[in-house]
């Protein structure tokens, strides 16, 4: 099996929070190269105070974080979601990656992004593929470039299944972290009356455009780049978080401001670990639990004020 080595560099202090990110990822495993206490690592561990030069050159002040994933694996769409939530965590990062072929990894993934169905109304097909609508379901054509969200991640999924339930022809929807737009085209699709997406990452927003163009629901869909309370105004029947927990936690405090009093926060993008956090956060800033469903240990929550 070919694998891609995936590299993010972060400072020391900013290690375990990076590499329960990159864990998100890849779930069965990372290693880090971390040199800060190499010296004292050394002697507990080897019980010598003899380090070869080649380490102690090392740098001291970063760490390395090293994923690998297979060849089955969206490469693109992991290193988009690397880049995002470590930004959204204020990490200062570099990302780069490697394949052992020589087929460039952007354009071999594609080979593994096929058609496929979520829920009972709902299929997404890469813009360059085929799918055989027997079955009349509402087609969401996707090309994520480097954005985060085909769809086959349990944590966009789960945000779909919730959104071909409660979308109707007067929902307006806010997508918080658009990635790919597909919450948003997804929406329109669907019969939203309008959509807003918002991302950080100006590449995601410039692919969430053309997602929705190629989907013929660009008219009362905007994307904007930047941050939430800068950016967006307005209030929504239907506000959708993907992202990852601490980011969401955050969310709590300035999201009700763009919700209607009926209105619905779709949140998602949470690990398992982490949901007694996010629990604890929604009792705190009042909100009400309407649904909450698990998918390969992602969790997602349907919340109301």
């Amino acid at each position: 099996m070919n694998w891609t080595e995936i590299t993010a560099t972060v400072p020391t202090e900013k290690t375990d929070e990076a590499a329960a990110i990159a864990n998100m990822v890849v779930p069965y495993g990372i290693y880090i190269e971390d040199y800060s206490d190499l010296e004292e690592g050394a002697m507990e561990i080897a019980h010598v105070d003899l380090i070869d030069e080649d380490l102690i050159a090392k740098n001291r002040e970063i760490s390395v974080i090293h994923l690998y994933l297979s060849e089955s694996d969206n490469v693109a769409e992991k290193l988009a979601y690397l880049n995002e939530r470590m930004t959204a965590s204020d990490i200062d990062f570099k990302l780069s990656n490697r394949t052992v072929d020589d087929e460039g990894w952007n354009e071999n993934w594609k080979k593994y992004f096929k058609a496929f169905e979520i829920g009972e109304k709902l299929a997404v097909c890469p813009s360059w593929g085929k799918y055989d609508n027997k079955q009349m379901r509402t087609v969401i054509s996707l090309d994520p470039g480097a954005a985060f969200g085909t769809g086959s991640h349990a944590t966009t999924s789960l945000c779909l299944l919730e959104l071909e339930k409660l979308v109707n022809k007067q929902t307006r929807i806010l997508d918080i972290g658009t990635g790919s737009g597909i919450l948003a085209v997804a929406s329109r699709l669907l019969g939203a009356k309008s959509a807003v997406g918002v991302d950080i990452d100006a590449m995601s927003v410039k692919t969430a455009k053309e997602n929705a163009e190629r989907n013929g629901v660009s008219q009362n869909t905007e994307f904007l780049h930047g941050d939430l309370a800068d950016k967006v105004s307005g209030k929504y029947d239907i506000v959708c978080a993907n992202i990852i927990a601490d980011v969401i936690i955050r969310l709590f405090g300035s999201v009700k401001d763009f919700m209607e009093d009926d209105g619905k926060l779709i949140i998602s993008g949470i690990i398992d670990l982490r949901v007694k956090d996010v629990e604890k956060a929604i009792e705190e800033y009042n909100f009400k639990i309407e649904k909450k469903s698990v998918k390969d240990e992602w969790y997602a929550f349907v919340l109301t004020k």
